[in-house]
């Protein structure tokens, strides 16, 4: 599975713990910030894993893309999970199309967002050299909201601070790691993998709504 840096942990714990025979190859989560990086950093990659007779699947939901993941996923037979973006694949799609819809100006996190925001974001968008960017960025925002795989004290912590850097109201809603597992299963199912598995897919998951 070629997967999103930003997913990967969770990834490999979730295929661990069910016994699924996946090995994961992570490409950088800063490739965020340039998305339109992300689908032929994922083409080359794939290429390289098909080269050596392994069976490759996409741990990226489209991610910016705006279509060229899909194209690349066609171009090499391979598939990838369903949704927009990470977020989608952590909240599920209706939960977090509801929340944009109630307030647009909704900036979401992850864990991942969560504990590295000063790398990925400030250092990432350049916003320790130019501060003064900050406003062209995120100056539309009006609220901020956790999607908290693990709330732990010190995400927490980190949460509130990044909320009190916007000066907005922090929402967080613990969603898991429950959407991801079920949409793994879904994808690992799809595409016919060879589930020798203590724990093959089964059929609640399957059945979990996005």
């Amino acid at each position: 599975m070629i997967a999103c840096g930003a997913l990967a942990g969770h990834i490999r714990d979730i295929a661990g713990r069910r016994g699924w025979p996946v090995q994961v190859h992570a490409l950088p989560a800063a490739l965020h910030n340039r998305p339109d990086r992300i689908a032929p950093a994922v083409a080359d990659l794939a290429r390289t894993l098909q080269a050596r007779g392994l069976r490759v699947v996409v741990g990226y939901a489209d991610c910016g893309s705006y279509g060229a993941l899909d194209q690349v996923c066609a171009r090499l037979r391979i598939s990838r999970m369903r949704g927009l973006h990470c977020y989608d694949v952590l909240g599920g799609t209706s939960r977090v199309r509801a929340l944009l819809a109630r307030q647009p100006g909704t900036y979401l996190l992850t864990d991942y967002l969560v504990a590295s925001f000063e790398r990925t974001v400030v250092f990432g968008l350049g916003l320790d050299r130019h501060p003064e960017l900050w406003q062209d960025y995120f100056g539309h925002y009006r609220r901020i909201v956790w999607l908290a795989q693990d709330r732990t004290p010190e995400l927490a912590r980190r949460a509130t601070a990044i909320a009190a850097r916007f000066g907005l109201p922090l929402r967080v809603i613990g969603v898991g790691v429950t959407n991801l597992e079920a949409e793994l299963a879904r994808l690992l199912h799809e595409t016919g993998w060879p589930m020798g598995a203590r724990q093959p897919v089964d059929a609640s998951l399957l059945s979990l709504q996005q």
